[in-house]
């Protein structure tokens, strides 16, 4: 009788045992509450190296915050040269341009023969603007998407971005509202496809728009010029002054290109967390956020490095203003952020002449000018290439197929021509893109290409060389110099949950859209193929 109770109590101890190590599993295993604010940031041409140049001029709680309490990926791929438009695209929906149907911020109509923002849509009106765009042409759902979704349109999404349809892409479909600079009035404009006008914004248009301010702005160094690091002693003696008076038409065009337009994406911001109280609801709420860091536009000569360093510098401060402020009233251990560089845009200047690097002057107008003779003179009289747009040729489909002509087999007669001419290295036919036979980086050329809105050929100048081109709705010339490299950014991801760590191995950009919503705990966006990203997680205390 005595063992038979001895057993009984020893079992009965073993299963409490058990059952605790099972709770106690339980509690160690459970992840960590989901987030309640989620803010996307996109930098235009975010470098590493100037990163790690400038991380002992930065304070503590900017880019320093990011590296030290994060994950930073050094070496995120999108492939081959793409704007911000494109590059943002792809980091929200995880989907190439071929997918998507976003391969820059503006396509070319060959029914006007100029160029139209890739979101133009009649059917939006323009609010504080002439702009009619919409989220429409985006043929995929985007992390913004999710995240409404996920909440059951509980929660909030908001996007607030220098360029229209970058704020669009970063609204996406379900978004509560997305604003942009207007070009012509210097409004913070929308688009009624989206119902939300946020107080803060109109208050701002109203009370203080950039129209009164901008006059007494002006961007100079932060620091003595012989305090920034790795600059040429010429440079050092020569602080620049940048200035948007009145007088000058492209005035807000050329603000939205500088370190201050930042600053105001961050006053917005700020406003937008405590005036709209993000972060207070039982769903997540969203914030988007554009910034630029590609060469100024106006500087006064190739050389635009002490802006930059600048431009480094501020922003640095203005990320740690937008950081302190969720943390007062959000609390960062309640937030998640990312924030994505995309590749810069190429410089608008030719080196100086007196260097003697090979260059020269390709001239879109006379190559669309021979290209038309040569095939008049194959095919008989007519208007054969309609136009030519950042390397793509237009081909007259009507002209051909009135001609009964193969429409693969003149693109390839006009490529052949192309080829030959002086300052062009390469030339290929949409059919040769497809069937990824096309440049160094077919694959990569193949996936950020979308085909119903390209040209019939594609042709690559020279590295070095300057392409000339007119802008056919203002008459105004402008020039870009050619230049080959790796289009790679860095991407930053701070949540409590996620150990700091530092990747170097190159990382397909389309990964992060479902890295994110891993994290998240929600839907990737619908066209994201690549699996999720695995990071090392903070040990439960």
């Amino acid at each position: 009788m005595h063992k038979k109770s001895d057993r009984y109590i020893t079992a009965k101890i073993t299963s409490i045992l058990i059952a605790s190590m099972v709770t106690f599993t339980i509690v160690a295993q459970s992840p960590s509450p989901r987030p309640k604010l989620v803010v996307g940031i996109v930098v235009e041409g975010l470098r590493e190296d100037y990163i790690d140049l400038l991380r002992g001029y930065f304070g503590p709680n900017g880019f320093n915050r990011l590296i030290n309490g994060g994950v930073m990926m050094d070496n995120v791929d999108f492939g081959t040269q793409l704007d911000a438009t494109a590059a943002s695209a792809l980091i929200y929906t995880g989907a190439e341009p071929a997918v998507n149907g976003i391969p820059s911020g503006s396509v070319y109509d060959t029914a006007t023969k100029r160029r139209i923002s890739v979101l133009h849509d009649n059917a939006s009106i323009g609010n504080y603007t002439d702009e009619t765009l919409s989220p429409k042409a985006i043929r995929v759902s985007t992390l913004s998407d999710e995240v409404r979704i996920d909440g059951g349109g509980i929660g909030s999404v908001y996007a607030v971005a220098p360029v229209s349809t970058q704020s669009i892409v970063m609204a996406g479909h379900a978004g509560n509202s997305a604003f942009w600079i207007d070009d012509t009035n210097g409004k913070w404009a929308t688009t009624t496809y989206y119902k939300d006008v946020p107080p803060p914004m109109s208050a701002r248009n109203y009370s203080r728009p950039l129209s009164s301010r901008l006059d007494t702005l002006t961007w100079r160094p932060s620091l003595a010029p012989d305090k920034y690091p790795d600059l040429p002693a010429y440079k050092k003696y020569y602080p620049f002054r940048h200035m948007f008076q009145r007088n000058d038409v492209d005035r807000f065009a050329n603000y939205k290109t500088s370190a201050p337009v930042n600053t105001e994406v961050t006053d917005i911001a700020s406003d937008y967390i405590k005036g709209l109280q993000l972060g207070t609801r039982d769903a997540a709420d969203m914030l988007n956020l554009a910034y630029t860091l590609a060469p100024f536009s106006k500087a006064k000569d190739s050389d635009s490095r002490l802006e930059t360093l600048d431009s480094y510098l501020k922003l640095d401060a203005d990320l740690s203003r937008l950081f302190d402020v969720i943390d007062k009233n959000v609390g960062l251990d309640k937030t998640f952020i990312f924030l994505s560089g995309t590749p810069s845009a190429p410089n608008t200047k030719r080196d100086d002449d007196k260097w003697g690097i090979p260059n020269g002057e390709f001239n879109p107008r006379h190559a669309v000018s021979l290209l038309n003779v040569y095939l008049m003179a194959k095919h008989g009289q007519g208007e054969w290439v309609t136009g030519y747009d950042r390397g793509q040729l237009f081909l007259n489909k009507d002209l051909i197929k009135e001609k009964d002509i193969d429409l693969k087999s003149i693109r390839e007669e006009a490529a052949e021509f192309l080829v030959r001419m002086s300052g062009v290295s390469g030339a290929w036919t949409i059919e040769d893109i497809v069937a990824a036979r096309a440049g160094a980086n077919s694959s990569a050329l193949k996936r950020n290409t979308t085909v119903d809105l390209s040209g019939d050929i594609l042709i690559e100048v020279n590295p070095g060389w300057e392409i000339v081109e007119v802008n056919p709705s203002t008459g105004k010339e402008y020039r870009t110099t050619v230049r080959s490299g790796l289009m790679a950014a860095p991407v930053f991801l701070m949540y409590k949950s996620l150990a700091p760590q530092r990747l170097s191995q190159p990382i397909d950009a389309r990964a992060i859209a479902p890295s994110v919503a891993r994290i998240l705990r929600i839907r990737s966006p619908n066209a994201a193929q690549l699996p999720p990203l695995r990071f090392t997680l903070k040990a439960e205390n």
